[in-house]
């Protein structure tokens, strides 16, 4: 293949004395009407537009969710997730006829340290369940960089046998920055989930810390998950997540772990005596288990069903799950409360300089935030 020399150019970076022994050239390109491949053949006019999928109408949500479709099912917690304004409305209809259908699925909340296996372990138990004739959903919440905002997603990647199940369905969502890790629309995608037929529902959190209460406010049981040998297991005692736990799983029981496992495991048995129950007539423990050799997944699932015929002969089981429904409208109370106040016209118009006021040190911050709430009222209609 020949390069026409009128439309090609040596590059700067070649030498001058090169002559034809240099055989790189430059060409125009695509924007400049060529193909890259016989010289001056121009290339083919870019199409005008690209297919697209047909837009889904409520109906068309409601009898694939309700159907079990997996496809409908991503495109309904694709809808659910998105901060359209133009998607809300549709998200909500649907979520309002999908409700019925939804609460009968078990809801267990997993996180754990850095490095515990929490991933691998939510594999091992949903290759169980589905072995037992169960419908597992996980939803998998990765971190989202306060740099880039961007998130890896790569669950389905760590989780690639329970991926080929048929039974079960991986949904990796960004946190987007939430307290705890938990994604803003984690507990409607549970209920889209919940209406498509899974009765098992695993959320996979970022990590451990005080904020992992928003975990414990939207599921059943919720698991921490750690590992021996990771320093003095006792530190754990001190973050609140370990008081939230309805059970400790020392992971990676296994080989020449073994041993400090079950000794952790003790030590923190002998903690959590001492710490008030957070269920009604239920101490936390602790447990063994190896997500890698499968020792202790089935005891552990024996552990969650217990907890929860437990719960609904105490009552405490429906009582959560009616507070859970009262935290959950406070907190979209809280979130439209922000949204409405920085998309409120006057205020936006009033920010950049309050800002600046508080960073010169010439305004209080309670003070600056006093004035800027005082503003929605003064630019409503009175009626």
């Amino acid at each position: 293949m020949s390069v026409d020399d009128e439309t090609s150019r040596k590059p700067e970076w070649a030498p001058e004395d090169a002559d034809d022994a240099f055989a790189t050239r430059v060409v125009p390109g695509v924007a400049g009407k060529h193909d890259g491949m016989i010289a001056g053949q121009p290339a083919r006019e870019p199409a005008t537009g690209r297919p697209s999928r047909r837009p889904m109408t409520e109906d068309d949500y409601v009898a694939g969710v309700a159907a079990g479709d997996r496809a409908v099912l991503a495109r309904a917690i694709t809808l659910i997730e998105s901060n359209a304004p133009a998607h809300f409305e549709l998200a909500q209809a649907v979520l309002r006829r999908l409700l019925p259908r939804s609460g009968r699925a078990i809801r267990i909340g997993v996180t754990g340290v850095p490095g515990a296996g929490k991933s691998t372990l939510i594999e091992a138990l949903g290759l169980s369940l589905v072995g037992r004739g169960h419908k597992v959903a996980v939803l998998a919440v990765d971190p989202t960089s306060s740099l880039t905002h961007g998130s890896i997603l790569g669950d389905k990647t760590r989780m690639e046998r329970l991926s080929r199940e048929a039974a079960a369905f991986i949904r990796p969502s960004p946190a987007g920055g939430v307290l705890g890790g938990v994604a803003r629309k984690t507990r409607e995608t549970m209920l889209v989930c919940e209406a498509a037929g899974f009765d098992v529902i695993l959320v996979e959190t970022v990590g451990t810390g005080q904020s992992e209460i928003t975990v414990r406010s939207m599921v059943d049981f919720f698991l921490l998950v750690l590992i021996a040998g990771a320093g003095d297991e006792l530190q754990g005692i001190k973050k609140g997540v370990v008081e939230m736990a309805d059970t400790i799983v020392i992971n990676k029981a296994d080989g020449e772990n073994k041993a400090r496992a079950e000794a952790a495991r003790a030590e923190y048995n002998r903690a959590l005596h001492y710490l008030a129950p957070i269920t009604e007539g239920r101490h936390a423990r602790a447990y063994t288990c190896s997500a890698v050799t499968g020792e202790g997944i089935d005891n552990l699932w024996e552990v969650i069903t217990r907890f929860r015929e437990l719960g609904m002969q105490t009552g405490s089981f429906e009582a959560r799950r009616r507070e859970q429904a009262r935290d959950w409208l406070h907190a979209i109370i809280d979130e439209q409360l922000r949204i409405y106040f920085y998309q409120n016209p006057v205020v936006r118009g009033m920010l950049a300089d309050v800002e600046e006021a508080v960073m010169d040190g010439d305004l209080p911050a309670t003070a600056a935030a006093r004035q800027l709430l005082a503003l929605l009222d003064a630019g409503r209609a009175p009626g």
